[in-house]
């Protein structure tokens, strides 16, 4: 066995205890270095928390574990498909690479597809099903001027 299909093993071991735990079918684990640094659930039922993907809770965890919101240098395996939320956090922390087991083909006769969200977010806002618009607010001081004003020197990113 290679060290991708090691890690998605892991990955898919943690769906399947979440599934035994009550939870979702859904597990993570981010790796570092060859080394596993952080693992994570679905832990939507749990929680009550939309947002509590097992992708998101492995990121969070592997943060807090690197002293770091900057993940660039680890790998996300994940047991399903990540959606695009999850997908928006791993790029914004510098993931570069991503696995996983069950696609989005997949999961589709169970309801845990994401392909349609992928689909509506790839349209622009106005052709949304979400009511997205641009209102500005007109309030001074800027409010991401003030937020520069307060950084350092070193380079930051959202």
């Amino acid at each position: 066995m290679n060290a991708n299909q090691r890690f998605l093993h892991e990955a898919i071991d943690l769906a399947r205890d979440n599934l035994r735990n009550g939870g979702r079918p859904f597990g993570a684990v981010v790796v570092k270095d060859g080394a596993v640094i952080a693992r994570g659930v679905n832990e939507i039922l749990a929680t009550r928390d939309p947002t509590s993907h097992a992708e998101l809770n492995a990121l969070r965890a592997a943060s807090r574990a690197l002293g770091t919101p900057n993940l660039a240098g680890c790998a996300v395996y994940a047991s399903g498909q990540p959606c695009p939320m999850c997908m928006a956090a791993m790029r914004m922390a510098g993931i570069a690479q991503v696995r996983y087991a069950w696609s989005n083909d997949d999961a589709e006769p169970y309801g845990l597809s994401t392909a349609a969200i992928y689909a509506d977010l790839a349209k622009p806002f106005m052709e949304q099903v979400m009511d997205i618009r641009h209102e500005p607010s007109g309030i001074e001081p800027d409010l991401y001027a003030a937020w520069k004003g307060l950084q350092s020197d070193s380079p930051t990113q959202p």
